[in-house]
C-alpha cells in the first residue's frame, strides 16, 4: 500500500466505467448463456490495466486506491458478475505477487498483468478451502527447479489464464509459485455447468510433475500460512464485497423500473405496500453494503490494522445482502425477470455464489465471532 500511486481525483473513474459499459452493457446476458467472455474483451481491458487497477504506476498499473477501485468494481458488478469475477481474480493475483514476491519478481510479473496477460489464483482444493493447513498440492525443490504436483478446483479465470499463481505445501510450510498455464503437465478443464458467474472461466486444474524455475517460487514460502491466507483472501473478499454492491444496484434499478412501469389492479406495482417493502429493503441492503465496503476500503488505504476484520464484515454484509436482495428483485419482476440471461436472473444465481467464495458466510461469521470474543 506504500507503492507510488497515480495522482487521481477521488470518486469513480467515468472513462473506465464508460468503457466497461460499452463492452459489457448489452452483452452480459449473451456471455452468461454462452458461458464465455470473448478473450479480445479481456485482453483489451487487461492492457488498459483495468482488471487490476490497484497495481502501482511503477509496474504499469493505474495506482488506484482500494476505494476508487471498489467503486469501479461495483459498476462492473452491476453489469456482469462474470466480468467482475475475472477482475477479482486478476487483481487478487497482482496483489499476491506484490505482497509475496520479491522486488525482482514484482518488476517482472506485475507488468505482465497490467499489460494484457491474464492470471488466476489456484487456491481451492477438493479438501481445502479457507483451511490452508489441508492443502495437498506439493511444491518440491529439485535443484534449480520447483516441481508442482496437485489438483485445484473451481479456479476462477483459469480457463482464460496465461499465468497461474498456485498455492501448495513446501518443506517449510505453505508457499506460492507462478506457473505458466501452457507448461507441460498442466491440464485445465473448464467447468461448463456453473450455477452462477457462468462466463468467469471457472476451471479445475491438474498439475502433474510441472517443472518451473526455482525463482518462480514467491518469497512468501518462508511466511506463516495464516499470513498467506490473509494476503490471498483479503483482496478477493474486498473485491467480491464491492461486486455485491454492484449486484444490489443492478437489482434495485431493474426492480424499481419494473415496479414503476407495471400496473396491477389499476395501480403501479410500486404503490402496492408489499411491493414497496421489497424496494425499500433492496435500497437498505445496497446502502448497508456500500457503507461497509467504503469503511473497509478506507481502512485498507490507510493501512489500518483493523482492515482484515472490516474486510470480512464487508464481504459478509454485501454477499448476504446481495443474495437476499436478488431474491426480492426476482419477486418484484416475477416472470419478467425469470428469463435466462436477464440481469435479475443472473444476479439471483450469481449472488448465491458470493455467499460461498473467498470464505463462506459461515467462515465469515466465525471470524467475526472470534474478533468479538478477542476484543470483549
Amino acid at each position: 500500500m506504500s507503492e507510488t500511486t497515480a495522482p487521481a481525483a477521488p470518486g469513480p473513474d467515468r472513462e473506465a466505467e464508460e468503457l466497461f459499459t460499452e463492452l459489457a452493457g448489452d452483452r452480459a446476458g449473451e456471455w452468461d448463456r454462452a458461458g464465455e467472455i470473448p478473450r479480445d474483451v479481456l485482453r483489451r481491458l487487461g492492457a488498459r490495466g483495468l482488471l487490476c487497477a490497484q497495481a502501482p504506476v511503477v509496474h504499469g498499473g493505474l495506482g488506484y486506491t482500494s476505494r476508487r477501485n471498489g467503486e469501479l468494481t461495483a459498476h462492473v458488478g452491476s453489469l456482469c458478475s462474470s466480468l467482475r469475477s475475472v477482475m477479482t481474480s486478476q487483481g487478487m493475483a497482482a496483489w499476491t505477487l506484490r505482497r509475496l514476491g520479491d522486488a525482482g519478481q514484482q518488476a517482472d510479473l506485475v507488468p505482465r498483468l497490467t499489460g494484457g496477460e491474464l492470471a488466476a489464483v489456484a487456491f481451492t482444493e477438493a479438501e481445502a478451502g479457507s483451511d490452508l493447513s489441508a492443502l495437498a498440492t506439493r511444491l518440491t525443490r529439485s535443484g534449480d527447479e520447483v516441481v508442482v504436483d496437485g489438483a485445484k478446483v473451481w479456479t476462477t479465470n483459469a480457463a482464460y489464464a496465461d499465468l497461474l499463481v498456485v498455492f501448495g505445501r513446501t518443506e517449510d510450510g505453505v508457499g506460492a509459485v507462478v506457473v505458466p498455464a501452457s507448461a507441460p503437465g498442466v491440464r485445465i478443464e473448464r467447468i461448463t455447468d456453473a450455477h452462477g458467474c457462468r462466463a468467469a472461466g471457472h476451471a479445475d486444474i491438474r498439475l502433474d510433475g510441472v517443472r518451473v524455475p526455482a525463482d518462480a517460487l514467491l518469497r512468501g514460502v518462508d511466511r506463516s500460512s495464516a499470513l498467506l491466507v490473509t494476503t490471498a483472501l483479503s483482496y478477493g473478499r474486498m473485491s467480491v464485497a464491492w461486486g455485491c454492491v454492484g449486484i444490489l444496484r443492478g437489482c434495485l434499478t431493474a426492480a424499481v423500473r419494473h415496479a414503476v412501469g407495471r400496473k396491477q389492479f389499476g395501480t403501479r406495482l410500486a404503490d402496492h405496500q408489499l411491493v414497496a417493502r421489497h424496494l425499500a429493503e433492496l435500497l437498505i441492503a445496497e446502502q448497508n453494503a456500500a457503507r461497509a465496503c467504503e469503511h473497509a476500503s478506507d481502512l485498507w488505504d490507510r493501512g489500518s490494522p483493523d482492515l482484515v476484520t472490516a474486510v470480512v464484515l464487508a464481504k459478509h454484509v454485501a454477499a448476504t445482502g446481495a443474495a437476499a436482495g436478488s431474491a426480492r428483485a426476482m419477486q418484484v419482476l416475477a416472470s419478467a425477470g425469470a428469463h435466462d440471461g436477464h440481469v435479475v436472473a443472473r444476479a439471483h444465481r450469481d449472488a448465491k455464489l458470493m455467499e460461498i467464495i473467498e470464505g463462506s458466510s459461515e467462515i465469515c461469521e466465525l471470524i467475526l465471532a472470534q474478533h468479538a470474543v478477542a476484543t470483549a
